[in-house]
């Protein structure tokens, strides 16, 4: 399960004032609602990070995956921004992504096909930084991969990014969009988002100091998830069932 969670990334909209970490647990329900995803791991945590400073910022995020008898893979992105305006608007963004999968069935394991990204980004948010919007265009460039088919190659990328809090700070509604170019695939180009709604336990009276959160993540792609057959060529809409600690 690929993440992008940003949530904690939105911090960046806010002035570049505040730091943000959080770990999350989602336990996820795609090989209850399709026999196709019967090998895809049930359990994800995720640990984000997000540091602004006077030149920009920088955030990462790590996905470990779990079977029932241990951890499946891991995954991870890490990004840096650089202010090109006064008002921090405009950025120029680099990134780097790649990871580690293995199979239920054997011991055998692959290593992603990793790349690295770079464009411009442009950020905005209102008054008071309950929404924010965030666009990427970027150039990616692909890694030899292990196998005789992970050639390096050029490609692109687009990115969405939200963040909407409302109801007085108790509810959170966050994600991200990505498409990009992939020759390897079918009809050359994946989709793939993950938006996500939060109840904010904080948000509460009387619990002010319990930074938890309790939601849903529904990941929806195309052409990207690989299924038992051995194929990454559907729409797969896959809900998981959430929790986040912030600190």
């Amino acid at each position: 399960m690929k993440k992008h969670l940003l949530s904690a990334l939105f911090v960046l909209s806010a002035g570049f004032t505040a730091t943000a970490q959080n770990v999350q647990l989602h336990y996820d329900l795609g090989h209850s609602i399709d026999s196709d995803l019967s090998n895809r791991p049930s359990v994800t945590t995720t640990v984000e990070m997000f540091r602004p400073d006077r030149w920009g910022s920088t955030f990462f995020f790590v996905d470990i995956d779990y079977f029932h008898d241990g951890a499946a893979g891991a995954y991870w992105e890490f990004a840096r921004e650089f202010n090109v305006s006064k008002n921090k608007q405009w950025a120029a963004h680099v990134e780097y992504d790649g990871g580690l999968a293995s199979s239920q069935i054997t011991d055998y394991s692959t290593r992603f096909q990793h790349a690295f990204l770079a464009g411009p980004a442009w950020n905005w948010h209102n008054g008071d930084f309950s929404k924010t919007f965030s666009l990427q265009a970027m150039y990616k460039y692909y890694f030899s991969g292990q196998h005789d088919s992970n050639r390096p190659f050029s490609g692109f990328q687009a990115t969405a990014v939200w963040g909407i809090h409302f109801a007085k700070n108790l509810c959170t509604f966050s994600g991200f969009a990505d498409c990009w170019y992939d020759p390897n695939v079918n009809g050359k180009w994946i989709f793939l988002s993950e938006p996500q709604f939060w109840v904010n336990l904080n948000a509460l009276k009387g619990m002010k100091d319990v930074n938890l959160s309790v939601g849903t993540e529904v990941e929806v792609s195309n052409n990207f998830v690989w299924n038992k057959l051995g194929q990454n060529n559907k729409l797969y809409v896959i809900p998981t069932i959430a929790a986040k600690w912030t600190f």
